[in-house]
């Protein structure tokens, strides 16, 4: 305790993050890193593999429901004109001829611009294949041989360097964004392992097939981001820093994956609101985690998670860009194209840098002149000159959420999740079965973890609702019950995830948690707090940090014992998000 007293905390990074791996998994991205790095990599979460199913499906989940009911495109249209009311806009079905302004310029540019920087916006598709003349091998193009490195150059044209087709061979599979700009001509289809906070397992997407992608692309990124091959990873540990969203099992499940599958030596489990408190230098505060496919909130007290505070919401970036395209085609500024952000990755891919790039929370006429792209098939992008309107339509969508119309999917086997143990709360005493061994049991089809052996207990079930972020924030904060924390609580708001980096959105939820406070409580102040960082990478961040300062490792598993006994039911060996270790470790950040 007095080296952590008196270290720089440079020192400390260099000597004890050189070892530890941070990962932080999404639903669209995953942030991994050394912990002694300043940011890790961002990667999409996703993976392709090459299929030969026909039909063919683009990507797993696009026979899952998708469609906007009657019901859910008047409530849309009503929500609109609310959010058009506050931000002193038009409302959606007012006429164009009282504009003051044409709706669009330009309609369609179907040569490229001359302009180099418009160039750069294009998203160029993906080479698939992979080099199997053994001379290229040996020149430095074997990182793509496994079918599942990045291409290092995109190939234009009939290069006389470009073997022929014969030559030549599809990828395996690939990771990252590659994966996203694959031609839909191409044989694969593109997979998810995480939707909406949980693994993605549906009937289109086997729990088998979910893991093995899970490893898939870590493994990938390990090899060639991270440059840790199999035979070092004996050498390293893992911090897994996992969303309030996951359950006892998929926590689990995720633990198999790093301790026995990629072979780390050790890990430990770290939720992602207590991780953002620490990334951020806080002992107590309102993490709202605004995500690409879900948001939550919950609420840390000198750094301890209340777990009762804890509200998740089915929306996130992603619904904030798909409502970006409804929105310029009700306006009829988005040009005669097939954009289709469920069923076309690339296109989403664009919204999201679109959404990136021009939404904004603020009053008045939002517009901005932009190339929107077409990526069909087959054919070479194609650009189209326009000016997108309403843009601060969008992100309002965060506070009235009927306007976005989450993507409906079937809900997964809810018996999956159920589990008699709460990986981060403390361990239950039931009786061990006698008759298996130590830690595995026999099974119509072999052994399997001595858990699934285990009657089905109903743990707290996660709160998921309907709601607008701010009175989603209201509520999480009022359910503590102390007038004194709750003051605290309003004061200490921390935004993270990508959403967080919207302009205008900070104000905006000042404003409207405000005045979602019931009249009747003695609360007159809100403030949300600066981050000191990148709000998408506190929660990683916060997770090197807690990886850093654990010197005792109580709540750290070792590869042998999870391989062997699973979780070890009376041993006394407790392997959970231990509350002490956070404040002990609070204490010496604090110091």
């Amino acid at each position: 305790m007095d080296y952590l007293k008196t270290v720089v905390p440079s020192q400390l990074l260099a000597e004890r993050g050189s070892h530890l791996v941070v990962i932080n998994a999404g639903s669209a991205n995953i942030r991994i890193g050394l912990a002694q790095h300043d940011t890790p990599l961002n990667v999409p979460h996703c993976i392709a593999r090459r299929t030969t199913q026909v039909p063919k499906r683009s990507v797993q989940d696009q026979l899952l429901n998708s469609q906007v009911t009657t019901a859910q495109h008047v409530e849309r249209e009503r929500a609109y004109d609310i959010i058009a009311s506050l931000l002193k806009i038009r409302f959606l079905d007012e006429e164009v001829a009282n504009v003051q302004f044409p709706q669009k310029m330009g309609r369609v540019d179907a040569f490229p611009p001359q302009g180099n920087n418009k160039k750069e916006m294009v998203i160029p598709w993906t080479d698939v294949f992979e080099t199997s003349n053994p001379s290229s091998l040996t020149t430095g193009s074997s990182s793509t041989k496994d079918g599942s490195g990045e291409s290092p150059v995109q190939k234009e044209g009939n290069d006389t360097g470009e073997p022929s087709s014969s030559q030549r061979k599809h990828r395996e599979y690939i990771c990252g964004e590659e994966a996203l700009r694959i031609s839909p001509n191409e044989p694969y289809c593109l997979r998810r392992p995480i939707r909406r906070g949980h693994l993605n397992i549906s009937q289109h997407y086997s729990m088998q097939q979910v893991l093995e992608d899970l490893h898939a692309i870590w493994d990938w990124i390990l090899i060639k981001k991270l440059h840790i091959p199999h035979g070092e990873r004996n050498k390293y540990s893992a911090i897994l820093v996992v969303p309030e969203t996951f359950d006892n099992r998929e926590i689990k499940e995720v633990l198999s994956i790093v301790l026995r599958d990629l072979c780390f030596s050790t890990a430990v489990v770290h939720q992602e609101g207590l991780a953002a408190v620490f990334g951020n230098g806080l002992s107590t505060a309102c993490v709202v985690n605004i995500g690409a496919q879900v948001s939550s909130v919950i609420c840390i007290e000198d750094g301890v998670t209340l777990p009762t505070t804890q509200i998740t919401l089915r929306y996130g970036g992603e619904d904030i860009s798909r409502c970006l395209l409804w929105t310029q085609r009700h306006h009829q500024t988005w040009p005669p194209i097939r954009t289709d952000a469920l069923t076309k990755p690339i296109d989403l891919l664009m919204l999201n840098r679109l959404k990136e790039s021009f939404c904004q929370i603020k009053e008045g006429e939002v517009e901005a002149a932009a190339v929107v792209h077409s990526y069909e098939d087959g054919v070479p992008p194609g650009f189209h000159k326009t000016r997108l309107t309403a843009l601060n339509v969008p992100p309002m969508g965060l506070f009235y959420p009927m306007i976005l119309v989450p993507d409906v999917y079937p809900p997964p086997p809810r018996s999956w999740f159920s589990d008699y143990e709460d990986m981060l709360e403390e361990t239950w005493d039931f009786p061990r079965r006698t008759d298996g061994s130590d830690g595995y049991f026999p099974g119509s089809s072999g052994y399997f973890p001595m858990w699934d052996n285990y009657p089905i207990f109903q743990t707290r079930p996660k709160k998921e609702e309907n709601i607008g972020l701010a009175d989603a924030i209201t509520k999480s904060i009022l359910s503590t019950g102390r007038i004194d924390l709750q003051r605290k609580l309003f004061c200490s708001m921390q935004l993270i995830g990508g959403v967080a980096l919207t302009e205008g959105l900070v104000p905006a939820v000042e404003e409207r948690v405000l005045h979602a406070i019931p009249s009747h409580e003695a609360i007159d102040t809100v403030e949300v707090l600066q981050s000191r960082t990148n709000p998408t990478f506190v929660p990683w961040k916060g997770g090197a940090i807690l990886g850093i300062l654990d010197v005792t490792r109580d709540a750290w598993i070792h590869r042998e014992d999870w391989i062997r006994n699973g979780i070890h039911i009376g041993s006394g060996r407790k392997y959970r998000d231990s509350y002490f270790l956070q404040a002990q470790s609070m204490c010496y950040i604090n110091s």
